[in-house]
């Protein structure tokens, strides 16, 4: 059993635009959490795709991605994740190669099987009206590993095709999830698993145990390595911390009842009236949401670790100061002692 100070923490962010602001400091703030992160001592950063979402920047994952690790030096940046049924596999294996070859051991690929958006903006990312079945999702998968190895079986179309500069140029390639669906794939692939808890709590269990079950060794992991992704907003005190919770509480609120818009500002969010439809939606959210000072945040980071038996936590801030996001990580890497964590690539070897 894993403890705080014994595991990696990481970092998912979402470029959000907070209201009042605007899309180019959003992506600017990104890059600067980047920085601020990387000096405070986590593993990685990620930032997320999502598409028609007014209050998220982070549409491009590979553009902004070339621009955070070129703002860094050390910490791994990838994607939390590349949304694969929005891409052809050939394009995401030029895309990320570029990426490696130009940062060499420090890019993670985070593939997940969702669109990352409503159907009608997944219609015109991909130009088909026919949602991914179960079954397109592996072949989809498959041909971007080959594509990264080059080994596509006898007879295979795509084996004339060189990848440049994919080939040869594999970043860590993770399965991205909030069901068992990708747990088990990771698993059957050997590849490291990273599970959405902040918005999927009540799977988490399951897909850990459906990982670790189907698990078999491969080229690029000898072991399980399961990270899960939990929302947390850290203050001084309980009391501060839940009053910036608000603006993300809203967000999230309209987002599910077809309303996005920029993150909004704690104050309106305290006069905001949730309707008892709101509030049913409230109730979805709050199991992979961790509010508070300092001590409270150490005990339910301390237990969601002691339940998960995760190799390595992964933390998303949402809060419409930037300073105060800033305040926030450095709060959790005090709790978690993060420079004295272990450091781990998880990749191809």
């Amino acid at each position: 059993m894993t403890s705080l100070g014994h595991v990696p923490f990481s970092v998912l962010d979402l470029a959000n635009v907070p209201d009042g602001s605007d899309v180019g400091t959003a992506l600017k703030n990104s890059i600067d959490l980047a920085r601020h992160v990387e000096a405070l001592g986590y593993q990685r950063f990620w930032v997320a795709e999502h598409h028609n979402m007014p209050g998220i920047a982070s549409s491009a994952p590979g553009v902004l991605i070339a621009h955070v690790a070129d703002a860094t030096s050390s910490i791994r940046v990838g994607s939390g994740g590349v949304m694969l049924p929005n891409h052809a596999p050939l394009v995401v294996a030029e895309q990320f190669g570029m990426l490696e070859a130009l940062h060499p051991g420090r890019i993670d690929l985070g593939i997940g099987r969702a669109p990352g958006t409503d159907p009608v903006t997944a219609h015109a990312l991909r130009r088909d009206t026919d949602p991914l079945s179960a079954e397109d999702f592996p072949q989809q998968l498959g041909e971007l590993l080959a594509f990264f190895s080059g080994r596509f079986p006898e007879g295979h179309p795509y084996r004339r095709i060189t990848a440049v500069p994919g080939l040869g140029n594999e970043p860590a390639i993770w399965l991205l999830g909030s069901s068992d669906f990708s747990a088990q794939l990771a698993g059957w692939l050997g590849l490291p698993f990273s599970f959405a808890h902040h918005f999927s709590a009540r799977n988490t269990m399951p897909a850990l145990g459906a990982y670790r079950s189907n698990f078999h060794p491969s080229e690029t992991l000898a072991r399980p390595h399961a990270m899960v992704a939990v929302a947390v907003i850290c203050a001084e005190t309980d009391e501060r911390a839940e009053w910036l919770a608000g603006s993300s509480t809203l967000s999230f609120v309209r987002l599910r009842t077809g309303t996005p818009g920029r993150l909004p500002t704690p104050e309106e969010a305290a006069t905001h009236v949730y309707s008892p439809t709101e509030q049913l939606v409230l109730q979805t959210r709050s199991a992979g949401l961790i509010v508070g000072g300092p001590a409270k945040v150490r005990e339910e980071l301390s237990r969601l670790l002691e339940e998960t038996d995760a190799d390595e936590l992964m933390i998303t801030t949402t809060v419409h100061s930037h300073e105060e996001r800033l305040r926030s990580y450095e709060l959790v890497a005090d709790i978690a002692q993060v420079r004295d964590a272990p450091r781990t690539a998880v990749g191809p070897r």
